[in-house]
């Protein structure tokens, strides 16, 4: 059974009510008084939920083994610095970023985005995309069982970002025009917090490549084949895991 969200705080000296949304999915999903079922709430807490009543859009349950677990969590934060995509594309990007383990994701505002979204007058459109992408990073987090939500920072622009990124961090610019390959650059790093920085259709122009560059940035390429944007972050996103979770269960005690 998946896990679902349960905001906190919890205790379990007595019942916790229900959200409607959670009362939906269990009347969706046909969980009578007497189950139980896992909840999560966002903050790397879990436990055991008995559900004691259902009606309409409340209920309560009864909290049981209350605890931390983090453990599908990476020792070090991913960041990933997308710029902003047409279409549904940046949902995908949202979702999958999730399941692969994205730890905070900064939509940007580039040159070459389609859709544009850092004027004040798009104030309104902006926030209800972040809270619409929200959304998305709760549902993509009950379905592969992580249980601390990831960030969704405001939407921003390009330059901004490069001027207000911690120093730091590792910060990698995916480019198929780089000579370096991501996987060469992460082989001779140890494993910590970094940024993955992907352009939007179209890629970066050579103007915010060199931008970035100055802020600290080194550009590098997943190969000889060039990506879509809403496929290249979920490419580098695994390439880290794969080779730094690789070394650190090599790593001698």
């Amino acid at each position: 059974m998946p896990q679902f969200y349960l905001p906190g705080p919890w205790e379990t000296q007595k019942p916790t009510a229900l959200t409607s949304e959670l009362a939906h999915h269990l009347r969706v999903r046909r969980i009578q008084a007497g189950e139980i079922f896992p909840v999560f709430d966002g903050n790397g807490h879990v436990a055991n939920a008995n559900l004691l009543s259902l009606t309409g859009k409340t209920g309560e349950v009864q909290l049981r083994d209350i605890r931390t677990d983090t453990h599908r969590e990476a020792p070090y934060a991913i960041t990933l610095a997308q710029g902003l995509a047409g279409g549904d594309k940046m949902d995908w990007i949202v979702e999958k970023a999730i399941e692969t383990g994205a730890k905070n994701i900064v939509p940007l505002q580039c040159e070459r985005s389609v859709i544009k979204l850092t004027r004040s007058s798009d104030a309104d459109r902006a926030q209800k995309r972040i809270i619409h992408w929200q959304g998305i990073v709760q549902a993509a987090c009950e379905q592969c069982d992580r249980t601390v939500f990831a960030t969704i920072e405001p939407i921003q622009n390009f330059e901004l970002f490069l001027k207000k990124a911690e120093n730091k961090e590792l910060k990698l610019l995916l480019s198929p025009d780089a000579s370096k390959s991501l996987s060469s650059v992460l082989i001779v790093h140890k494993p910590q917090d970094l940024i993955l920085m992907i352009g939007p259709e179209g890629g970066h122009t050579p103007e915010e490549e060199a931008q970035a560059e100055a802020a600290g940035y080194e550009l590098v390429s997943l190969g000889s084949r060039v990506l879509r944007t809403e496929t290249a972050g979920i490419v580098a996103i695994t390439t880290v895991h794969s080779i730094w979770d690789s070394e650190m269960q090599n790593r001698p005690e």
